[in-house]
């Protein structure tokens, strides 16, 4: 029964080595070659189109560093990528205009993104008729 107690003992042992070790090379991998703590960080560019995977490009002091990065294909231009908002609910429609708006609040700015603190959407207004024919449609599939 000792000798048990001491088999799992050392094999606890070993397992927590192991786990330190690869924590202990995951974080050398990030600082790999960079003393530096004051990055300014650039957009994500796609590598083809308007979406998709491309690269972000870092600098500090004569540092550059380029990491890959992926641009949302639903993305709002007018504000990035890399600033994220929480939004209010969708407001009446304006007749005279056609849209409805809503406005977010600054949540998150990543990569040291200027982003704006507030910003207002809008989108046109749904038409009540296209609702009403999708509901008769699906009515009579049975």
């Amino acid at each position: 029964m000792r000798m048990q107690h001491r088999s799992f003992f050392l094999l606890a042992l070993v397992a927590l080595l192991a786990v330190t070790t690869a924590v202990a090379k995951k974080k050398d991998k990030v600082k790999k070659g960079s003393e530096c703590s004051e990055w300014t960080w650039g957009p994500c560019t796609p590598s083809s189109k308007d979406c998709g995977m491309g690269f972000r490009e870092g600098t500090c002091g004569a540092q550059t560093q380029r990491i890959h990065c992926k641009v949302p294909c639903n993305w709002k231009k007018e504000f990035g990528a890399d600033c994220k908002y929480k939004f209010e609910s969708w407001g009446a429609c304006d007749g005279s205009t056609g849209t409805k708006a809503r406005q977010g609040t600054l949540k998150k700015a990543r990569y040291n993104a200027q982003c704006q603190e507030t910003i207002r959407v809008t989108k046109p207004c749904t038409s009540k008729t296209k609702s009403k024919a999708k509901a008769k449609k699906g009515k009579g599939k049975d």
